[in-house]
Parts: C-alpha cells; sequence; structure tokens
C-alpha cells in the first residue's frame, strides 16, 4: 500500500452522502471523526477501551490536531486510514501519525499527527499515565528511524 511507517493499525472507510459538503467533497471535519475512529479502534485493539478508561479514572485527550489536506474524498470513495504511536513521554503526553489512502489510485489524501495528553477523568486535569496505560500503549510505540541511536 506504500504506507509512510511500517506496521501500521489501519481501518477501512466509505465516503457517505453525508460526508460531503457544499463543495462537493468530503467536509474537512468529518476527516477529524476518521481520525478519531481509528484511535479508538487502534485503542480499543490494545485492550484500552471506555469502559478500562473508566475503571482506571483516566483518558488519553486530544490537545492538538495537525492535518495536511492532500487531495479530496468524494462520495463513495473506499478509504483506508492507518495509524501510528509514534511518541510519548510515559508519563503525560502521545503523539500518533495518521495517514489516509484512496487504494484505487494510491493517492495519500491527508497526513496527519495529533498530540494527547492523559487526563483524569473525573477532572478533567493532567494526571500521569497509569501503568496499564504503559503496558498497553507500550508495545505500539514506534519509533523513529531518524531518534534511533
Amino acid at each position: 500500500m506504500g504506507w509512510d511507517r511500517a506496521t501500521p493499525f489501519t481501518i477501512d472507510l466509505q465516503v457517505g452522502a453525508e460526508d460531503i459538503d457544499g463543495l462537493g467533497h468530503a467536509n474537512n471535519a468529518v476527516y477529524v471523526t476518521w481520525l478519531e475512529r481509528c484511535a479508538w479502534r487502534h485503542s480499543q485493539r490494545l485492550g484500552l477501551d471506555l469502559v478500562e478508561y473508566r475503571r482506571l479514572d483516566r483518558a488519553m485527550a486530544v490537545v492538538r490536531h495537525e492535518i495536511d489536506y492532500l487531495a479530496a474524498a468524494y462520495e463513495g470513495d473506499e478509504l483506508q486510514l492507518a495509524t501510528w504511536i509514534v511518541d510519548w513521554d510515559q508519563r503525560l503526553k502521545m503523539t500518533r501519525h495518521f495517514q489516509l489512502k484512496r487504494p484505487s489510485d494510491n493517492t495519500t489524501l491527508l497526513r496527519a499527527q495529533t498530540t494527547f495528553v492523559c487526563i483524569e477523568l473525573s477532572t478533567g486535569k493532567p494526571k500521569r499515565m497509569p501503568a496499564e496505560f504503559i503496558e498497553g500503549y507500550g508495545p505500539a510505540i514506534q519509533i523513529p528511524e531518524s531518534a534511533k541511536i
């Protein structure tokens, strides 16, 4: 598929009529919901679902999205969205990269980076990641080649 990084977690998407805006392509806000869906499914695959978040009174909350819209998606397009966890401090912050592709022509439609901060659900305030987050997310971390020593 030609992903930017090895071993992505991917989800399949299909652009529906409800995703299309007045300009005839997928609305930019829809892409953000796709990023969230992909991140959640990856977290669930790693054993960290909403039930576990509530049990631990912790969650990874978005504090920043950086999105490069490279090409438009249209109604009926079948897409694949990939994510990788590329950085974390094992305390508060975690960063995911995303890449959205249209397999029919192998076009990358979007590249994004999202920064998350661990919060305590009961207060909404930043709080150190619990051991369960370290154990769950840790094996999925992909250190960029340029950062390896």
